[in-house]
């Protein structure tokens, strides 16, 4: 669990370390605008963006009753976060595992990505696809199964 908050709380220090200069030179603005810069960006790479993640074989078992497709993903990846981001409230409607919180997740990526844990991997109909287009898994949640 440590490892998934190790960006964003790097971030946040880094915000912290670069708002201070120019709180110091009394350009309150200019400090406040860099935190707050830092802090979005602390909020987007961290686990609280993505929707609560369940585990793999939970994730499985739920997809092959409601015929959703499973993402599999990390902390920190922009692809995941690119893949969330352009899905908005679709995301809701899929099942995330949280690959470094799951070791039955990675092994299933890692199966799939030839021993690399390259993500978003997404699991529809028991089929792996790597890195997917964003608009393509749209069409695969808003399809009906």
């Amino acid at each position: 669990m440590r490892r998934a908050w190790t960006g964003p709380v790097l971030l946040l220090i880094a915000g912290a370390g670069a708002a201070t200069g120019p709180f110091v030179q009394g350009r309150a603005g200019t400090g406040a605008l860099l935190l707050v810069v830092f802090v979005l960006l602390a909020g987007l790479t961290s686990p609280l963006a993505f929707p609560r993640s369940t585990g793999a074989l939970e994730a499985q078992r739920r997809s092959a009753a409601d015929g959703r497709p499973v993402v599999f993903w990390r902390p920190g990846c922009a692809y995941c976060m690119r893949l969330r981001i352009r899905l908005g409230r679709k995301a809701r409607r899929l099942h995330w595992v949280d690959i470094w919180r799951d070791e039955a997740g990675a092994e299933l990526v890692r199966e799939a990505n030839g021993g690399d844990e390259t993500v978003p991997t997404l699991l529809v109909a028991g089929r792996a696809y790597t890195n997917p287009d964003p608009a393509w898994v749209r069409e695969q949640v808003s399809s009906p199964r």
